[in-house]
């Protein structure tokens, strides 16, 4: 499968720390490759939308649908603890 995502994540990277956008991109690779990797923790986080959730790190998140064989990535951000 593919990763896509839009303009919101461009700028929600572009205003993350340049630690945060390399592992973003680590970790989408892991997602492109694997939906169930250890590292991800992916899980349904809004079942009636459809979306879900997976880690950055231990303080960031990033929030996607899958649309066929497209994983559409919608937000990235600090996870709210």
């Amino acid at each position: 499968m593919r990763a896509e995502y839009g303009e919101p994540v461009r700028e929600a990277l572009a205003d993350a720390p340049p630690a945060i956008a390399k592992a973003f991109f680590k970790q989408l690779r892991f997602l492109e490759q694997n939906l169930h990797h250890p590292s991800l923790h992916a899980k349904k986080f809004d079942e009636a939308r459809d979306i879900r959730q997976t880690r950055v790190n231990d303080d960031w998140r990033f929030y996607f649908k899958i649309i066929d064989d497209v994983y559409r990535i919608i937000k990235v951000r600090r996870h709210p603890k």
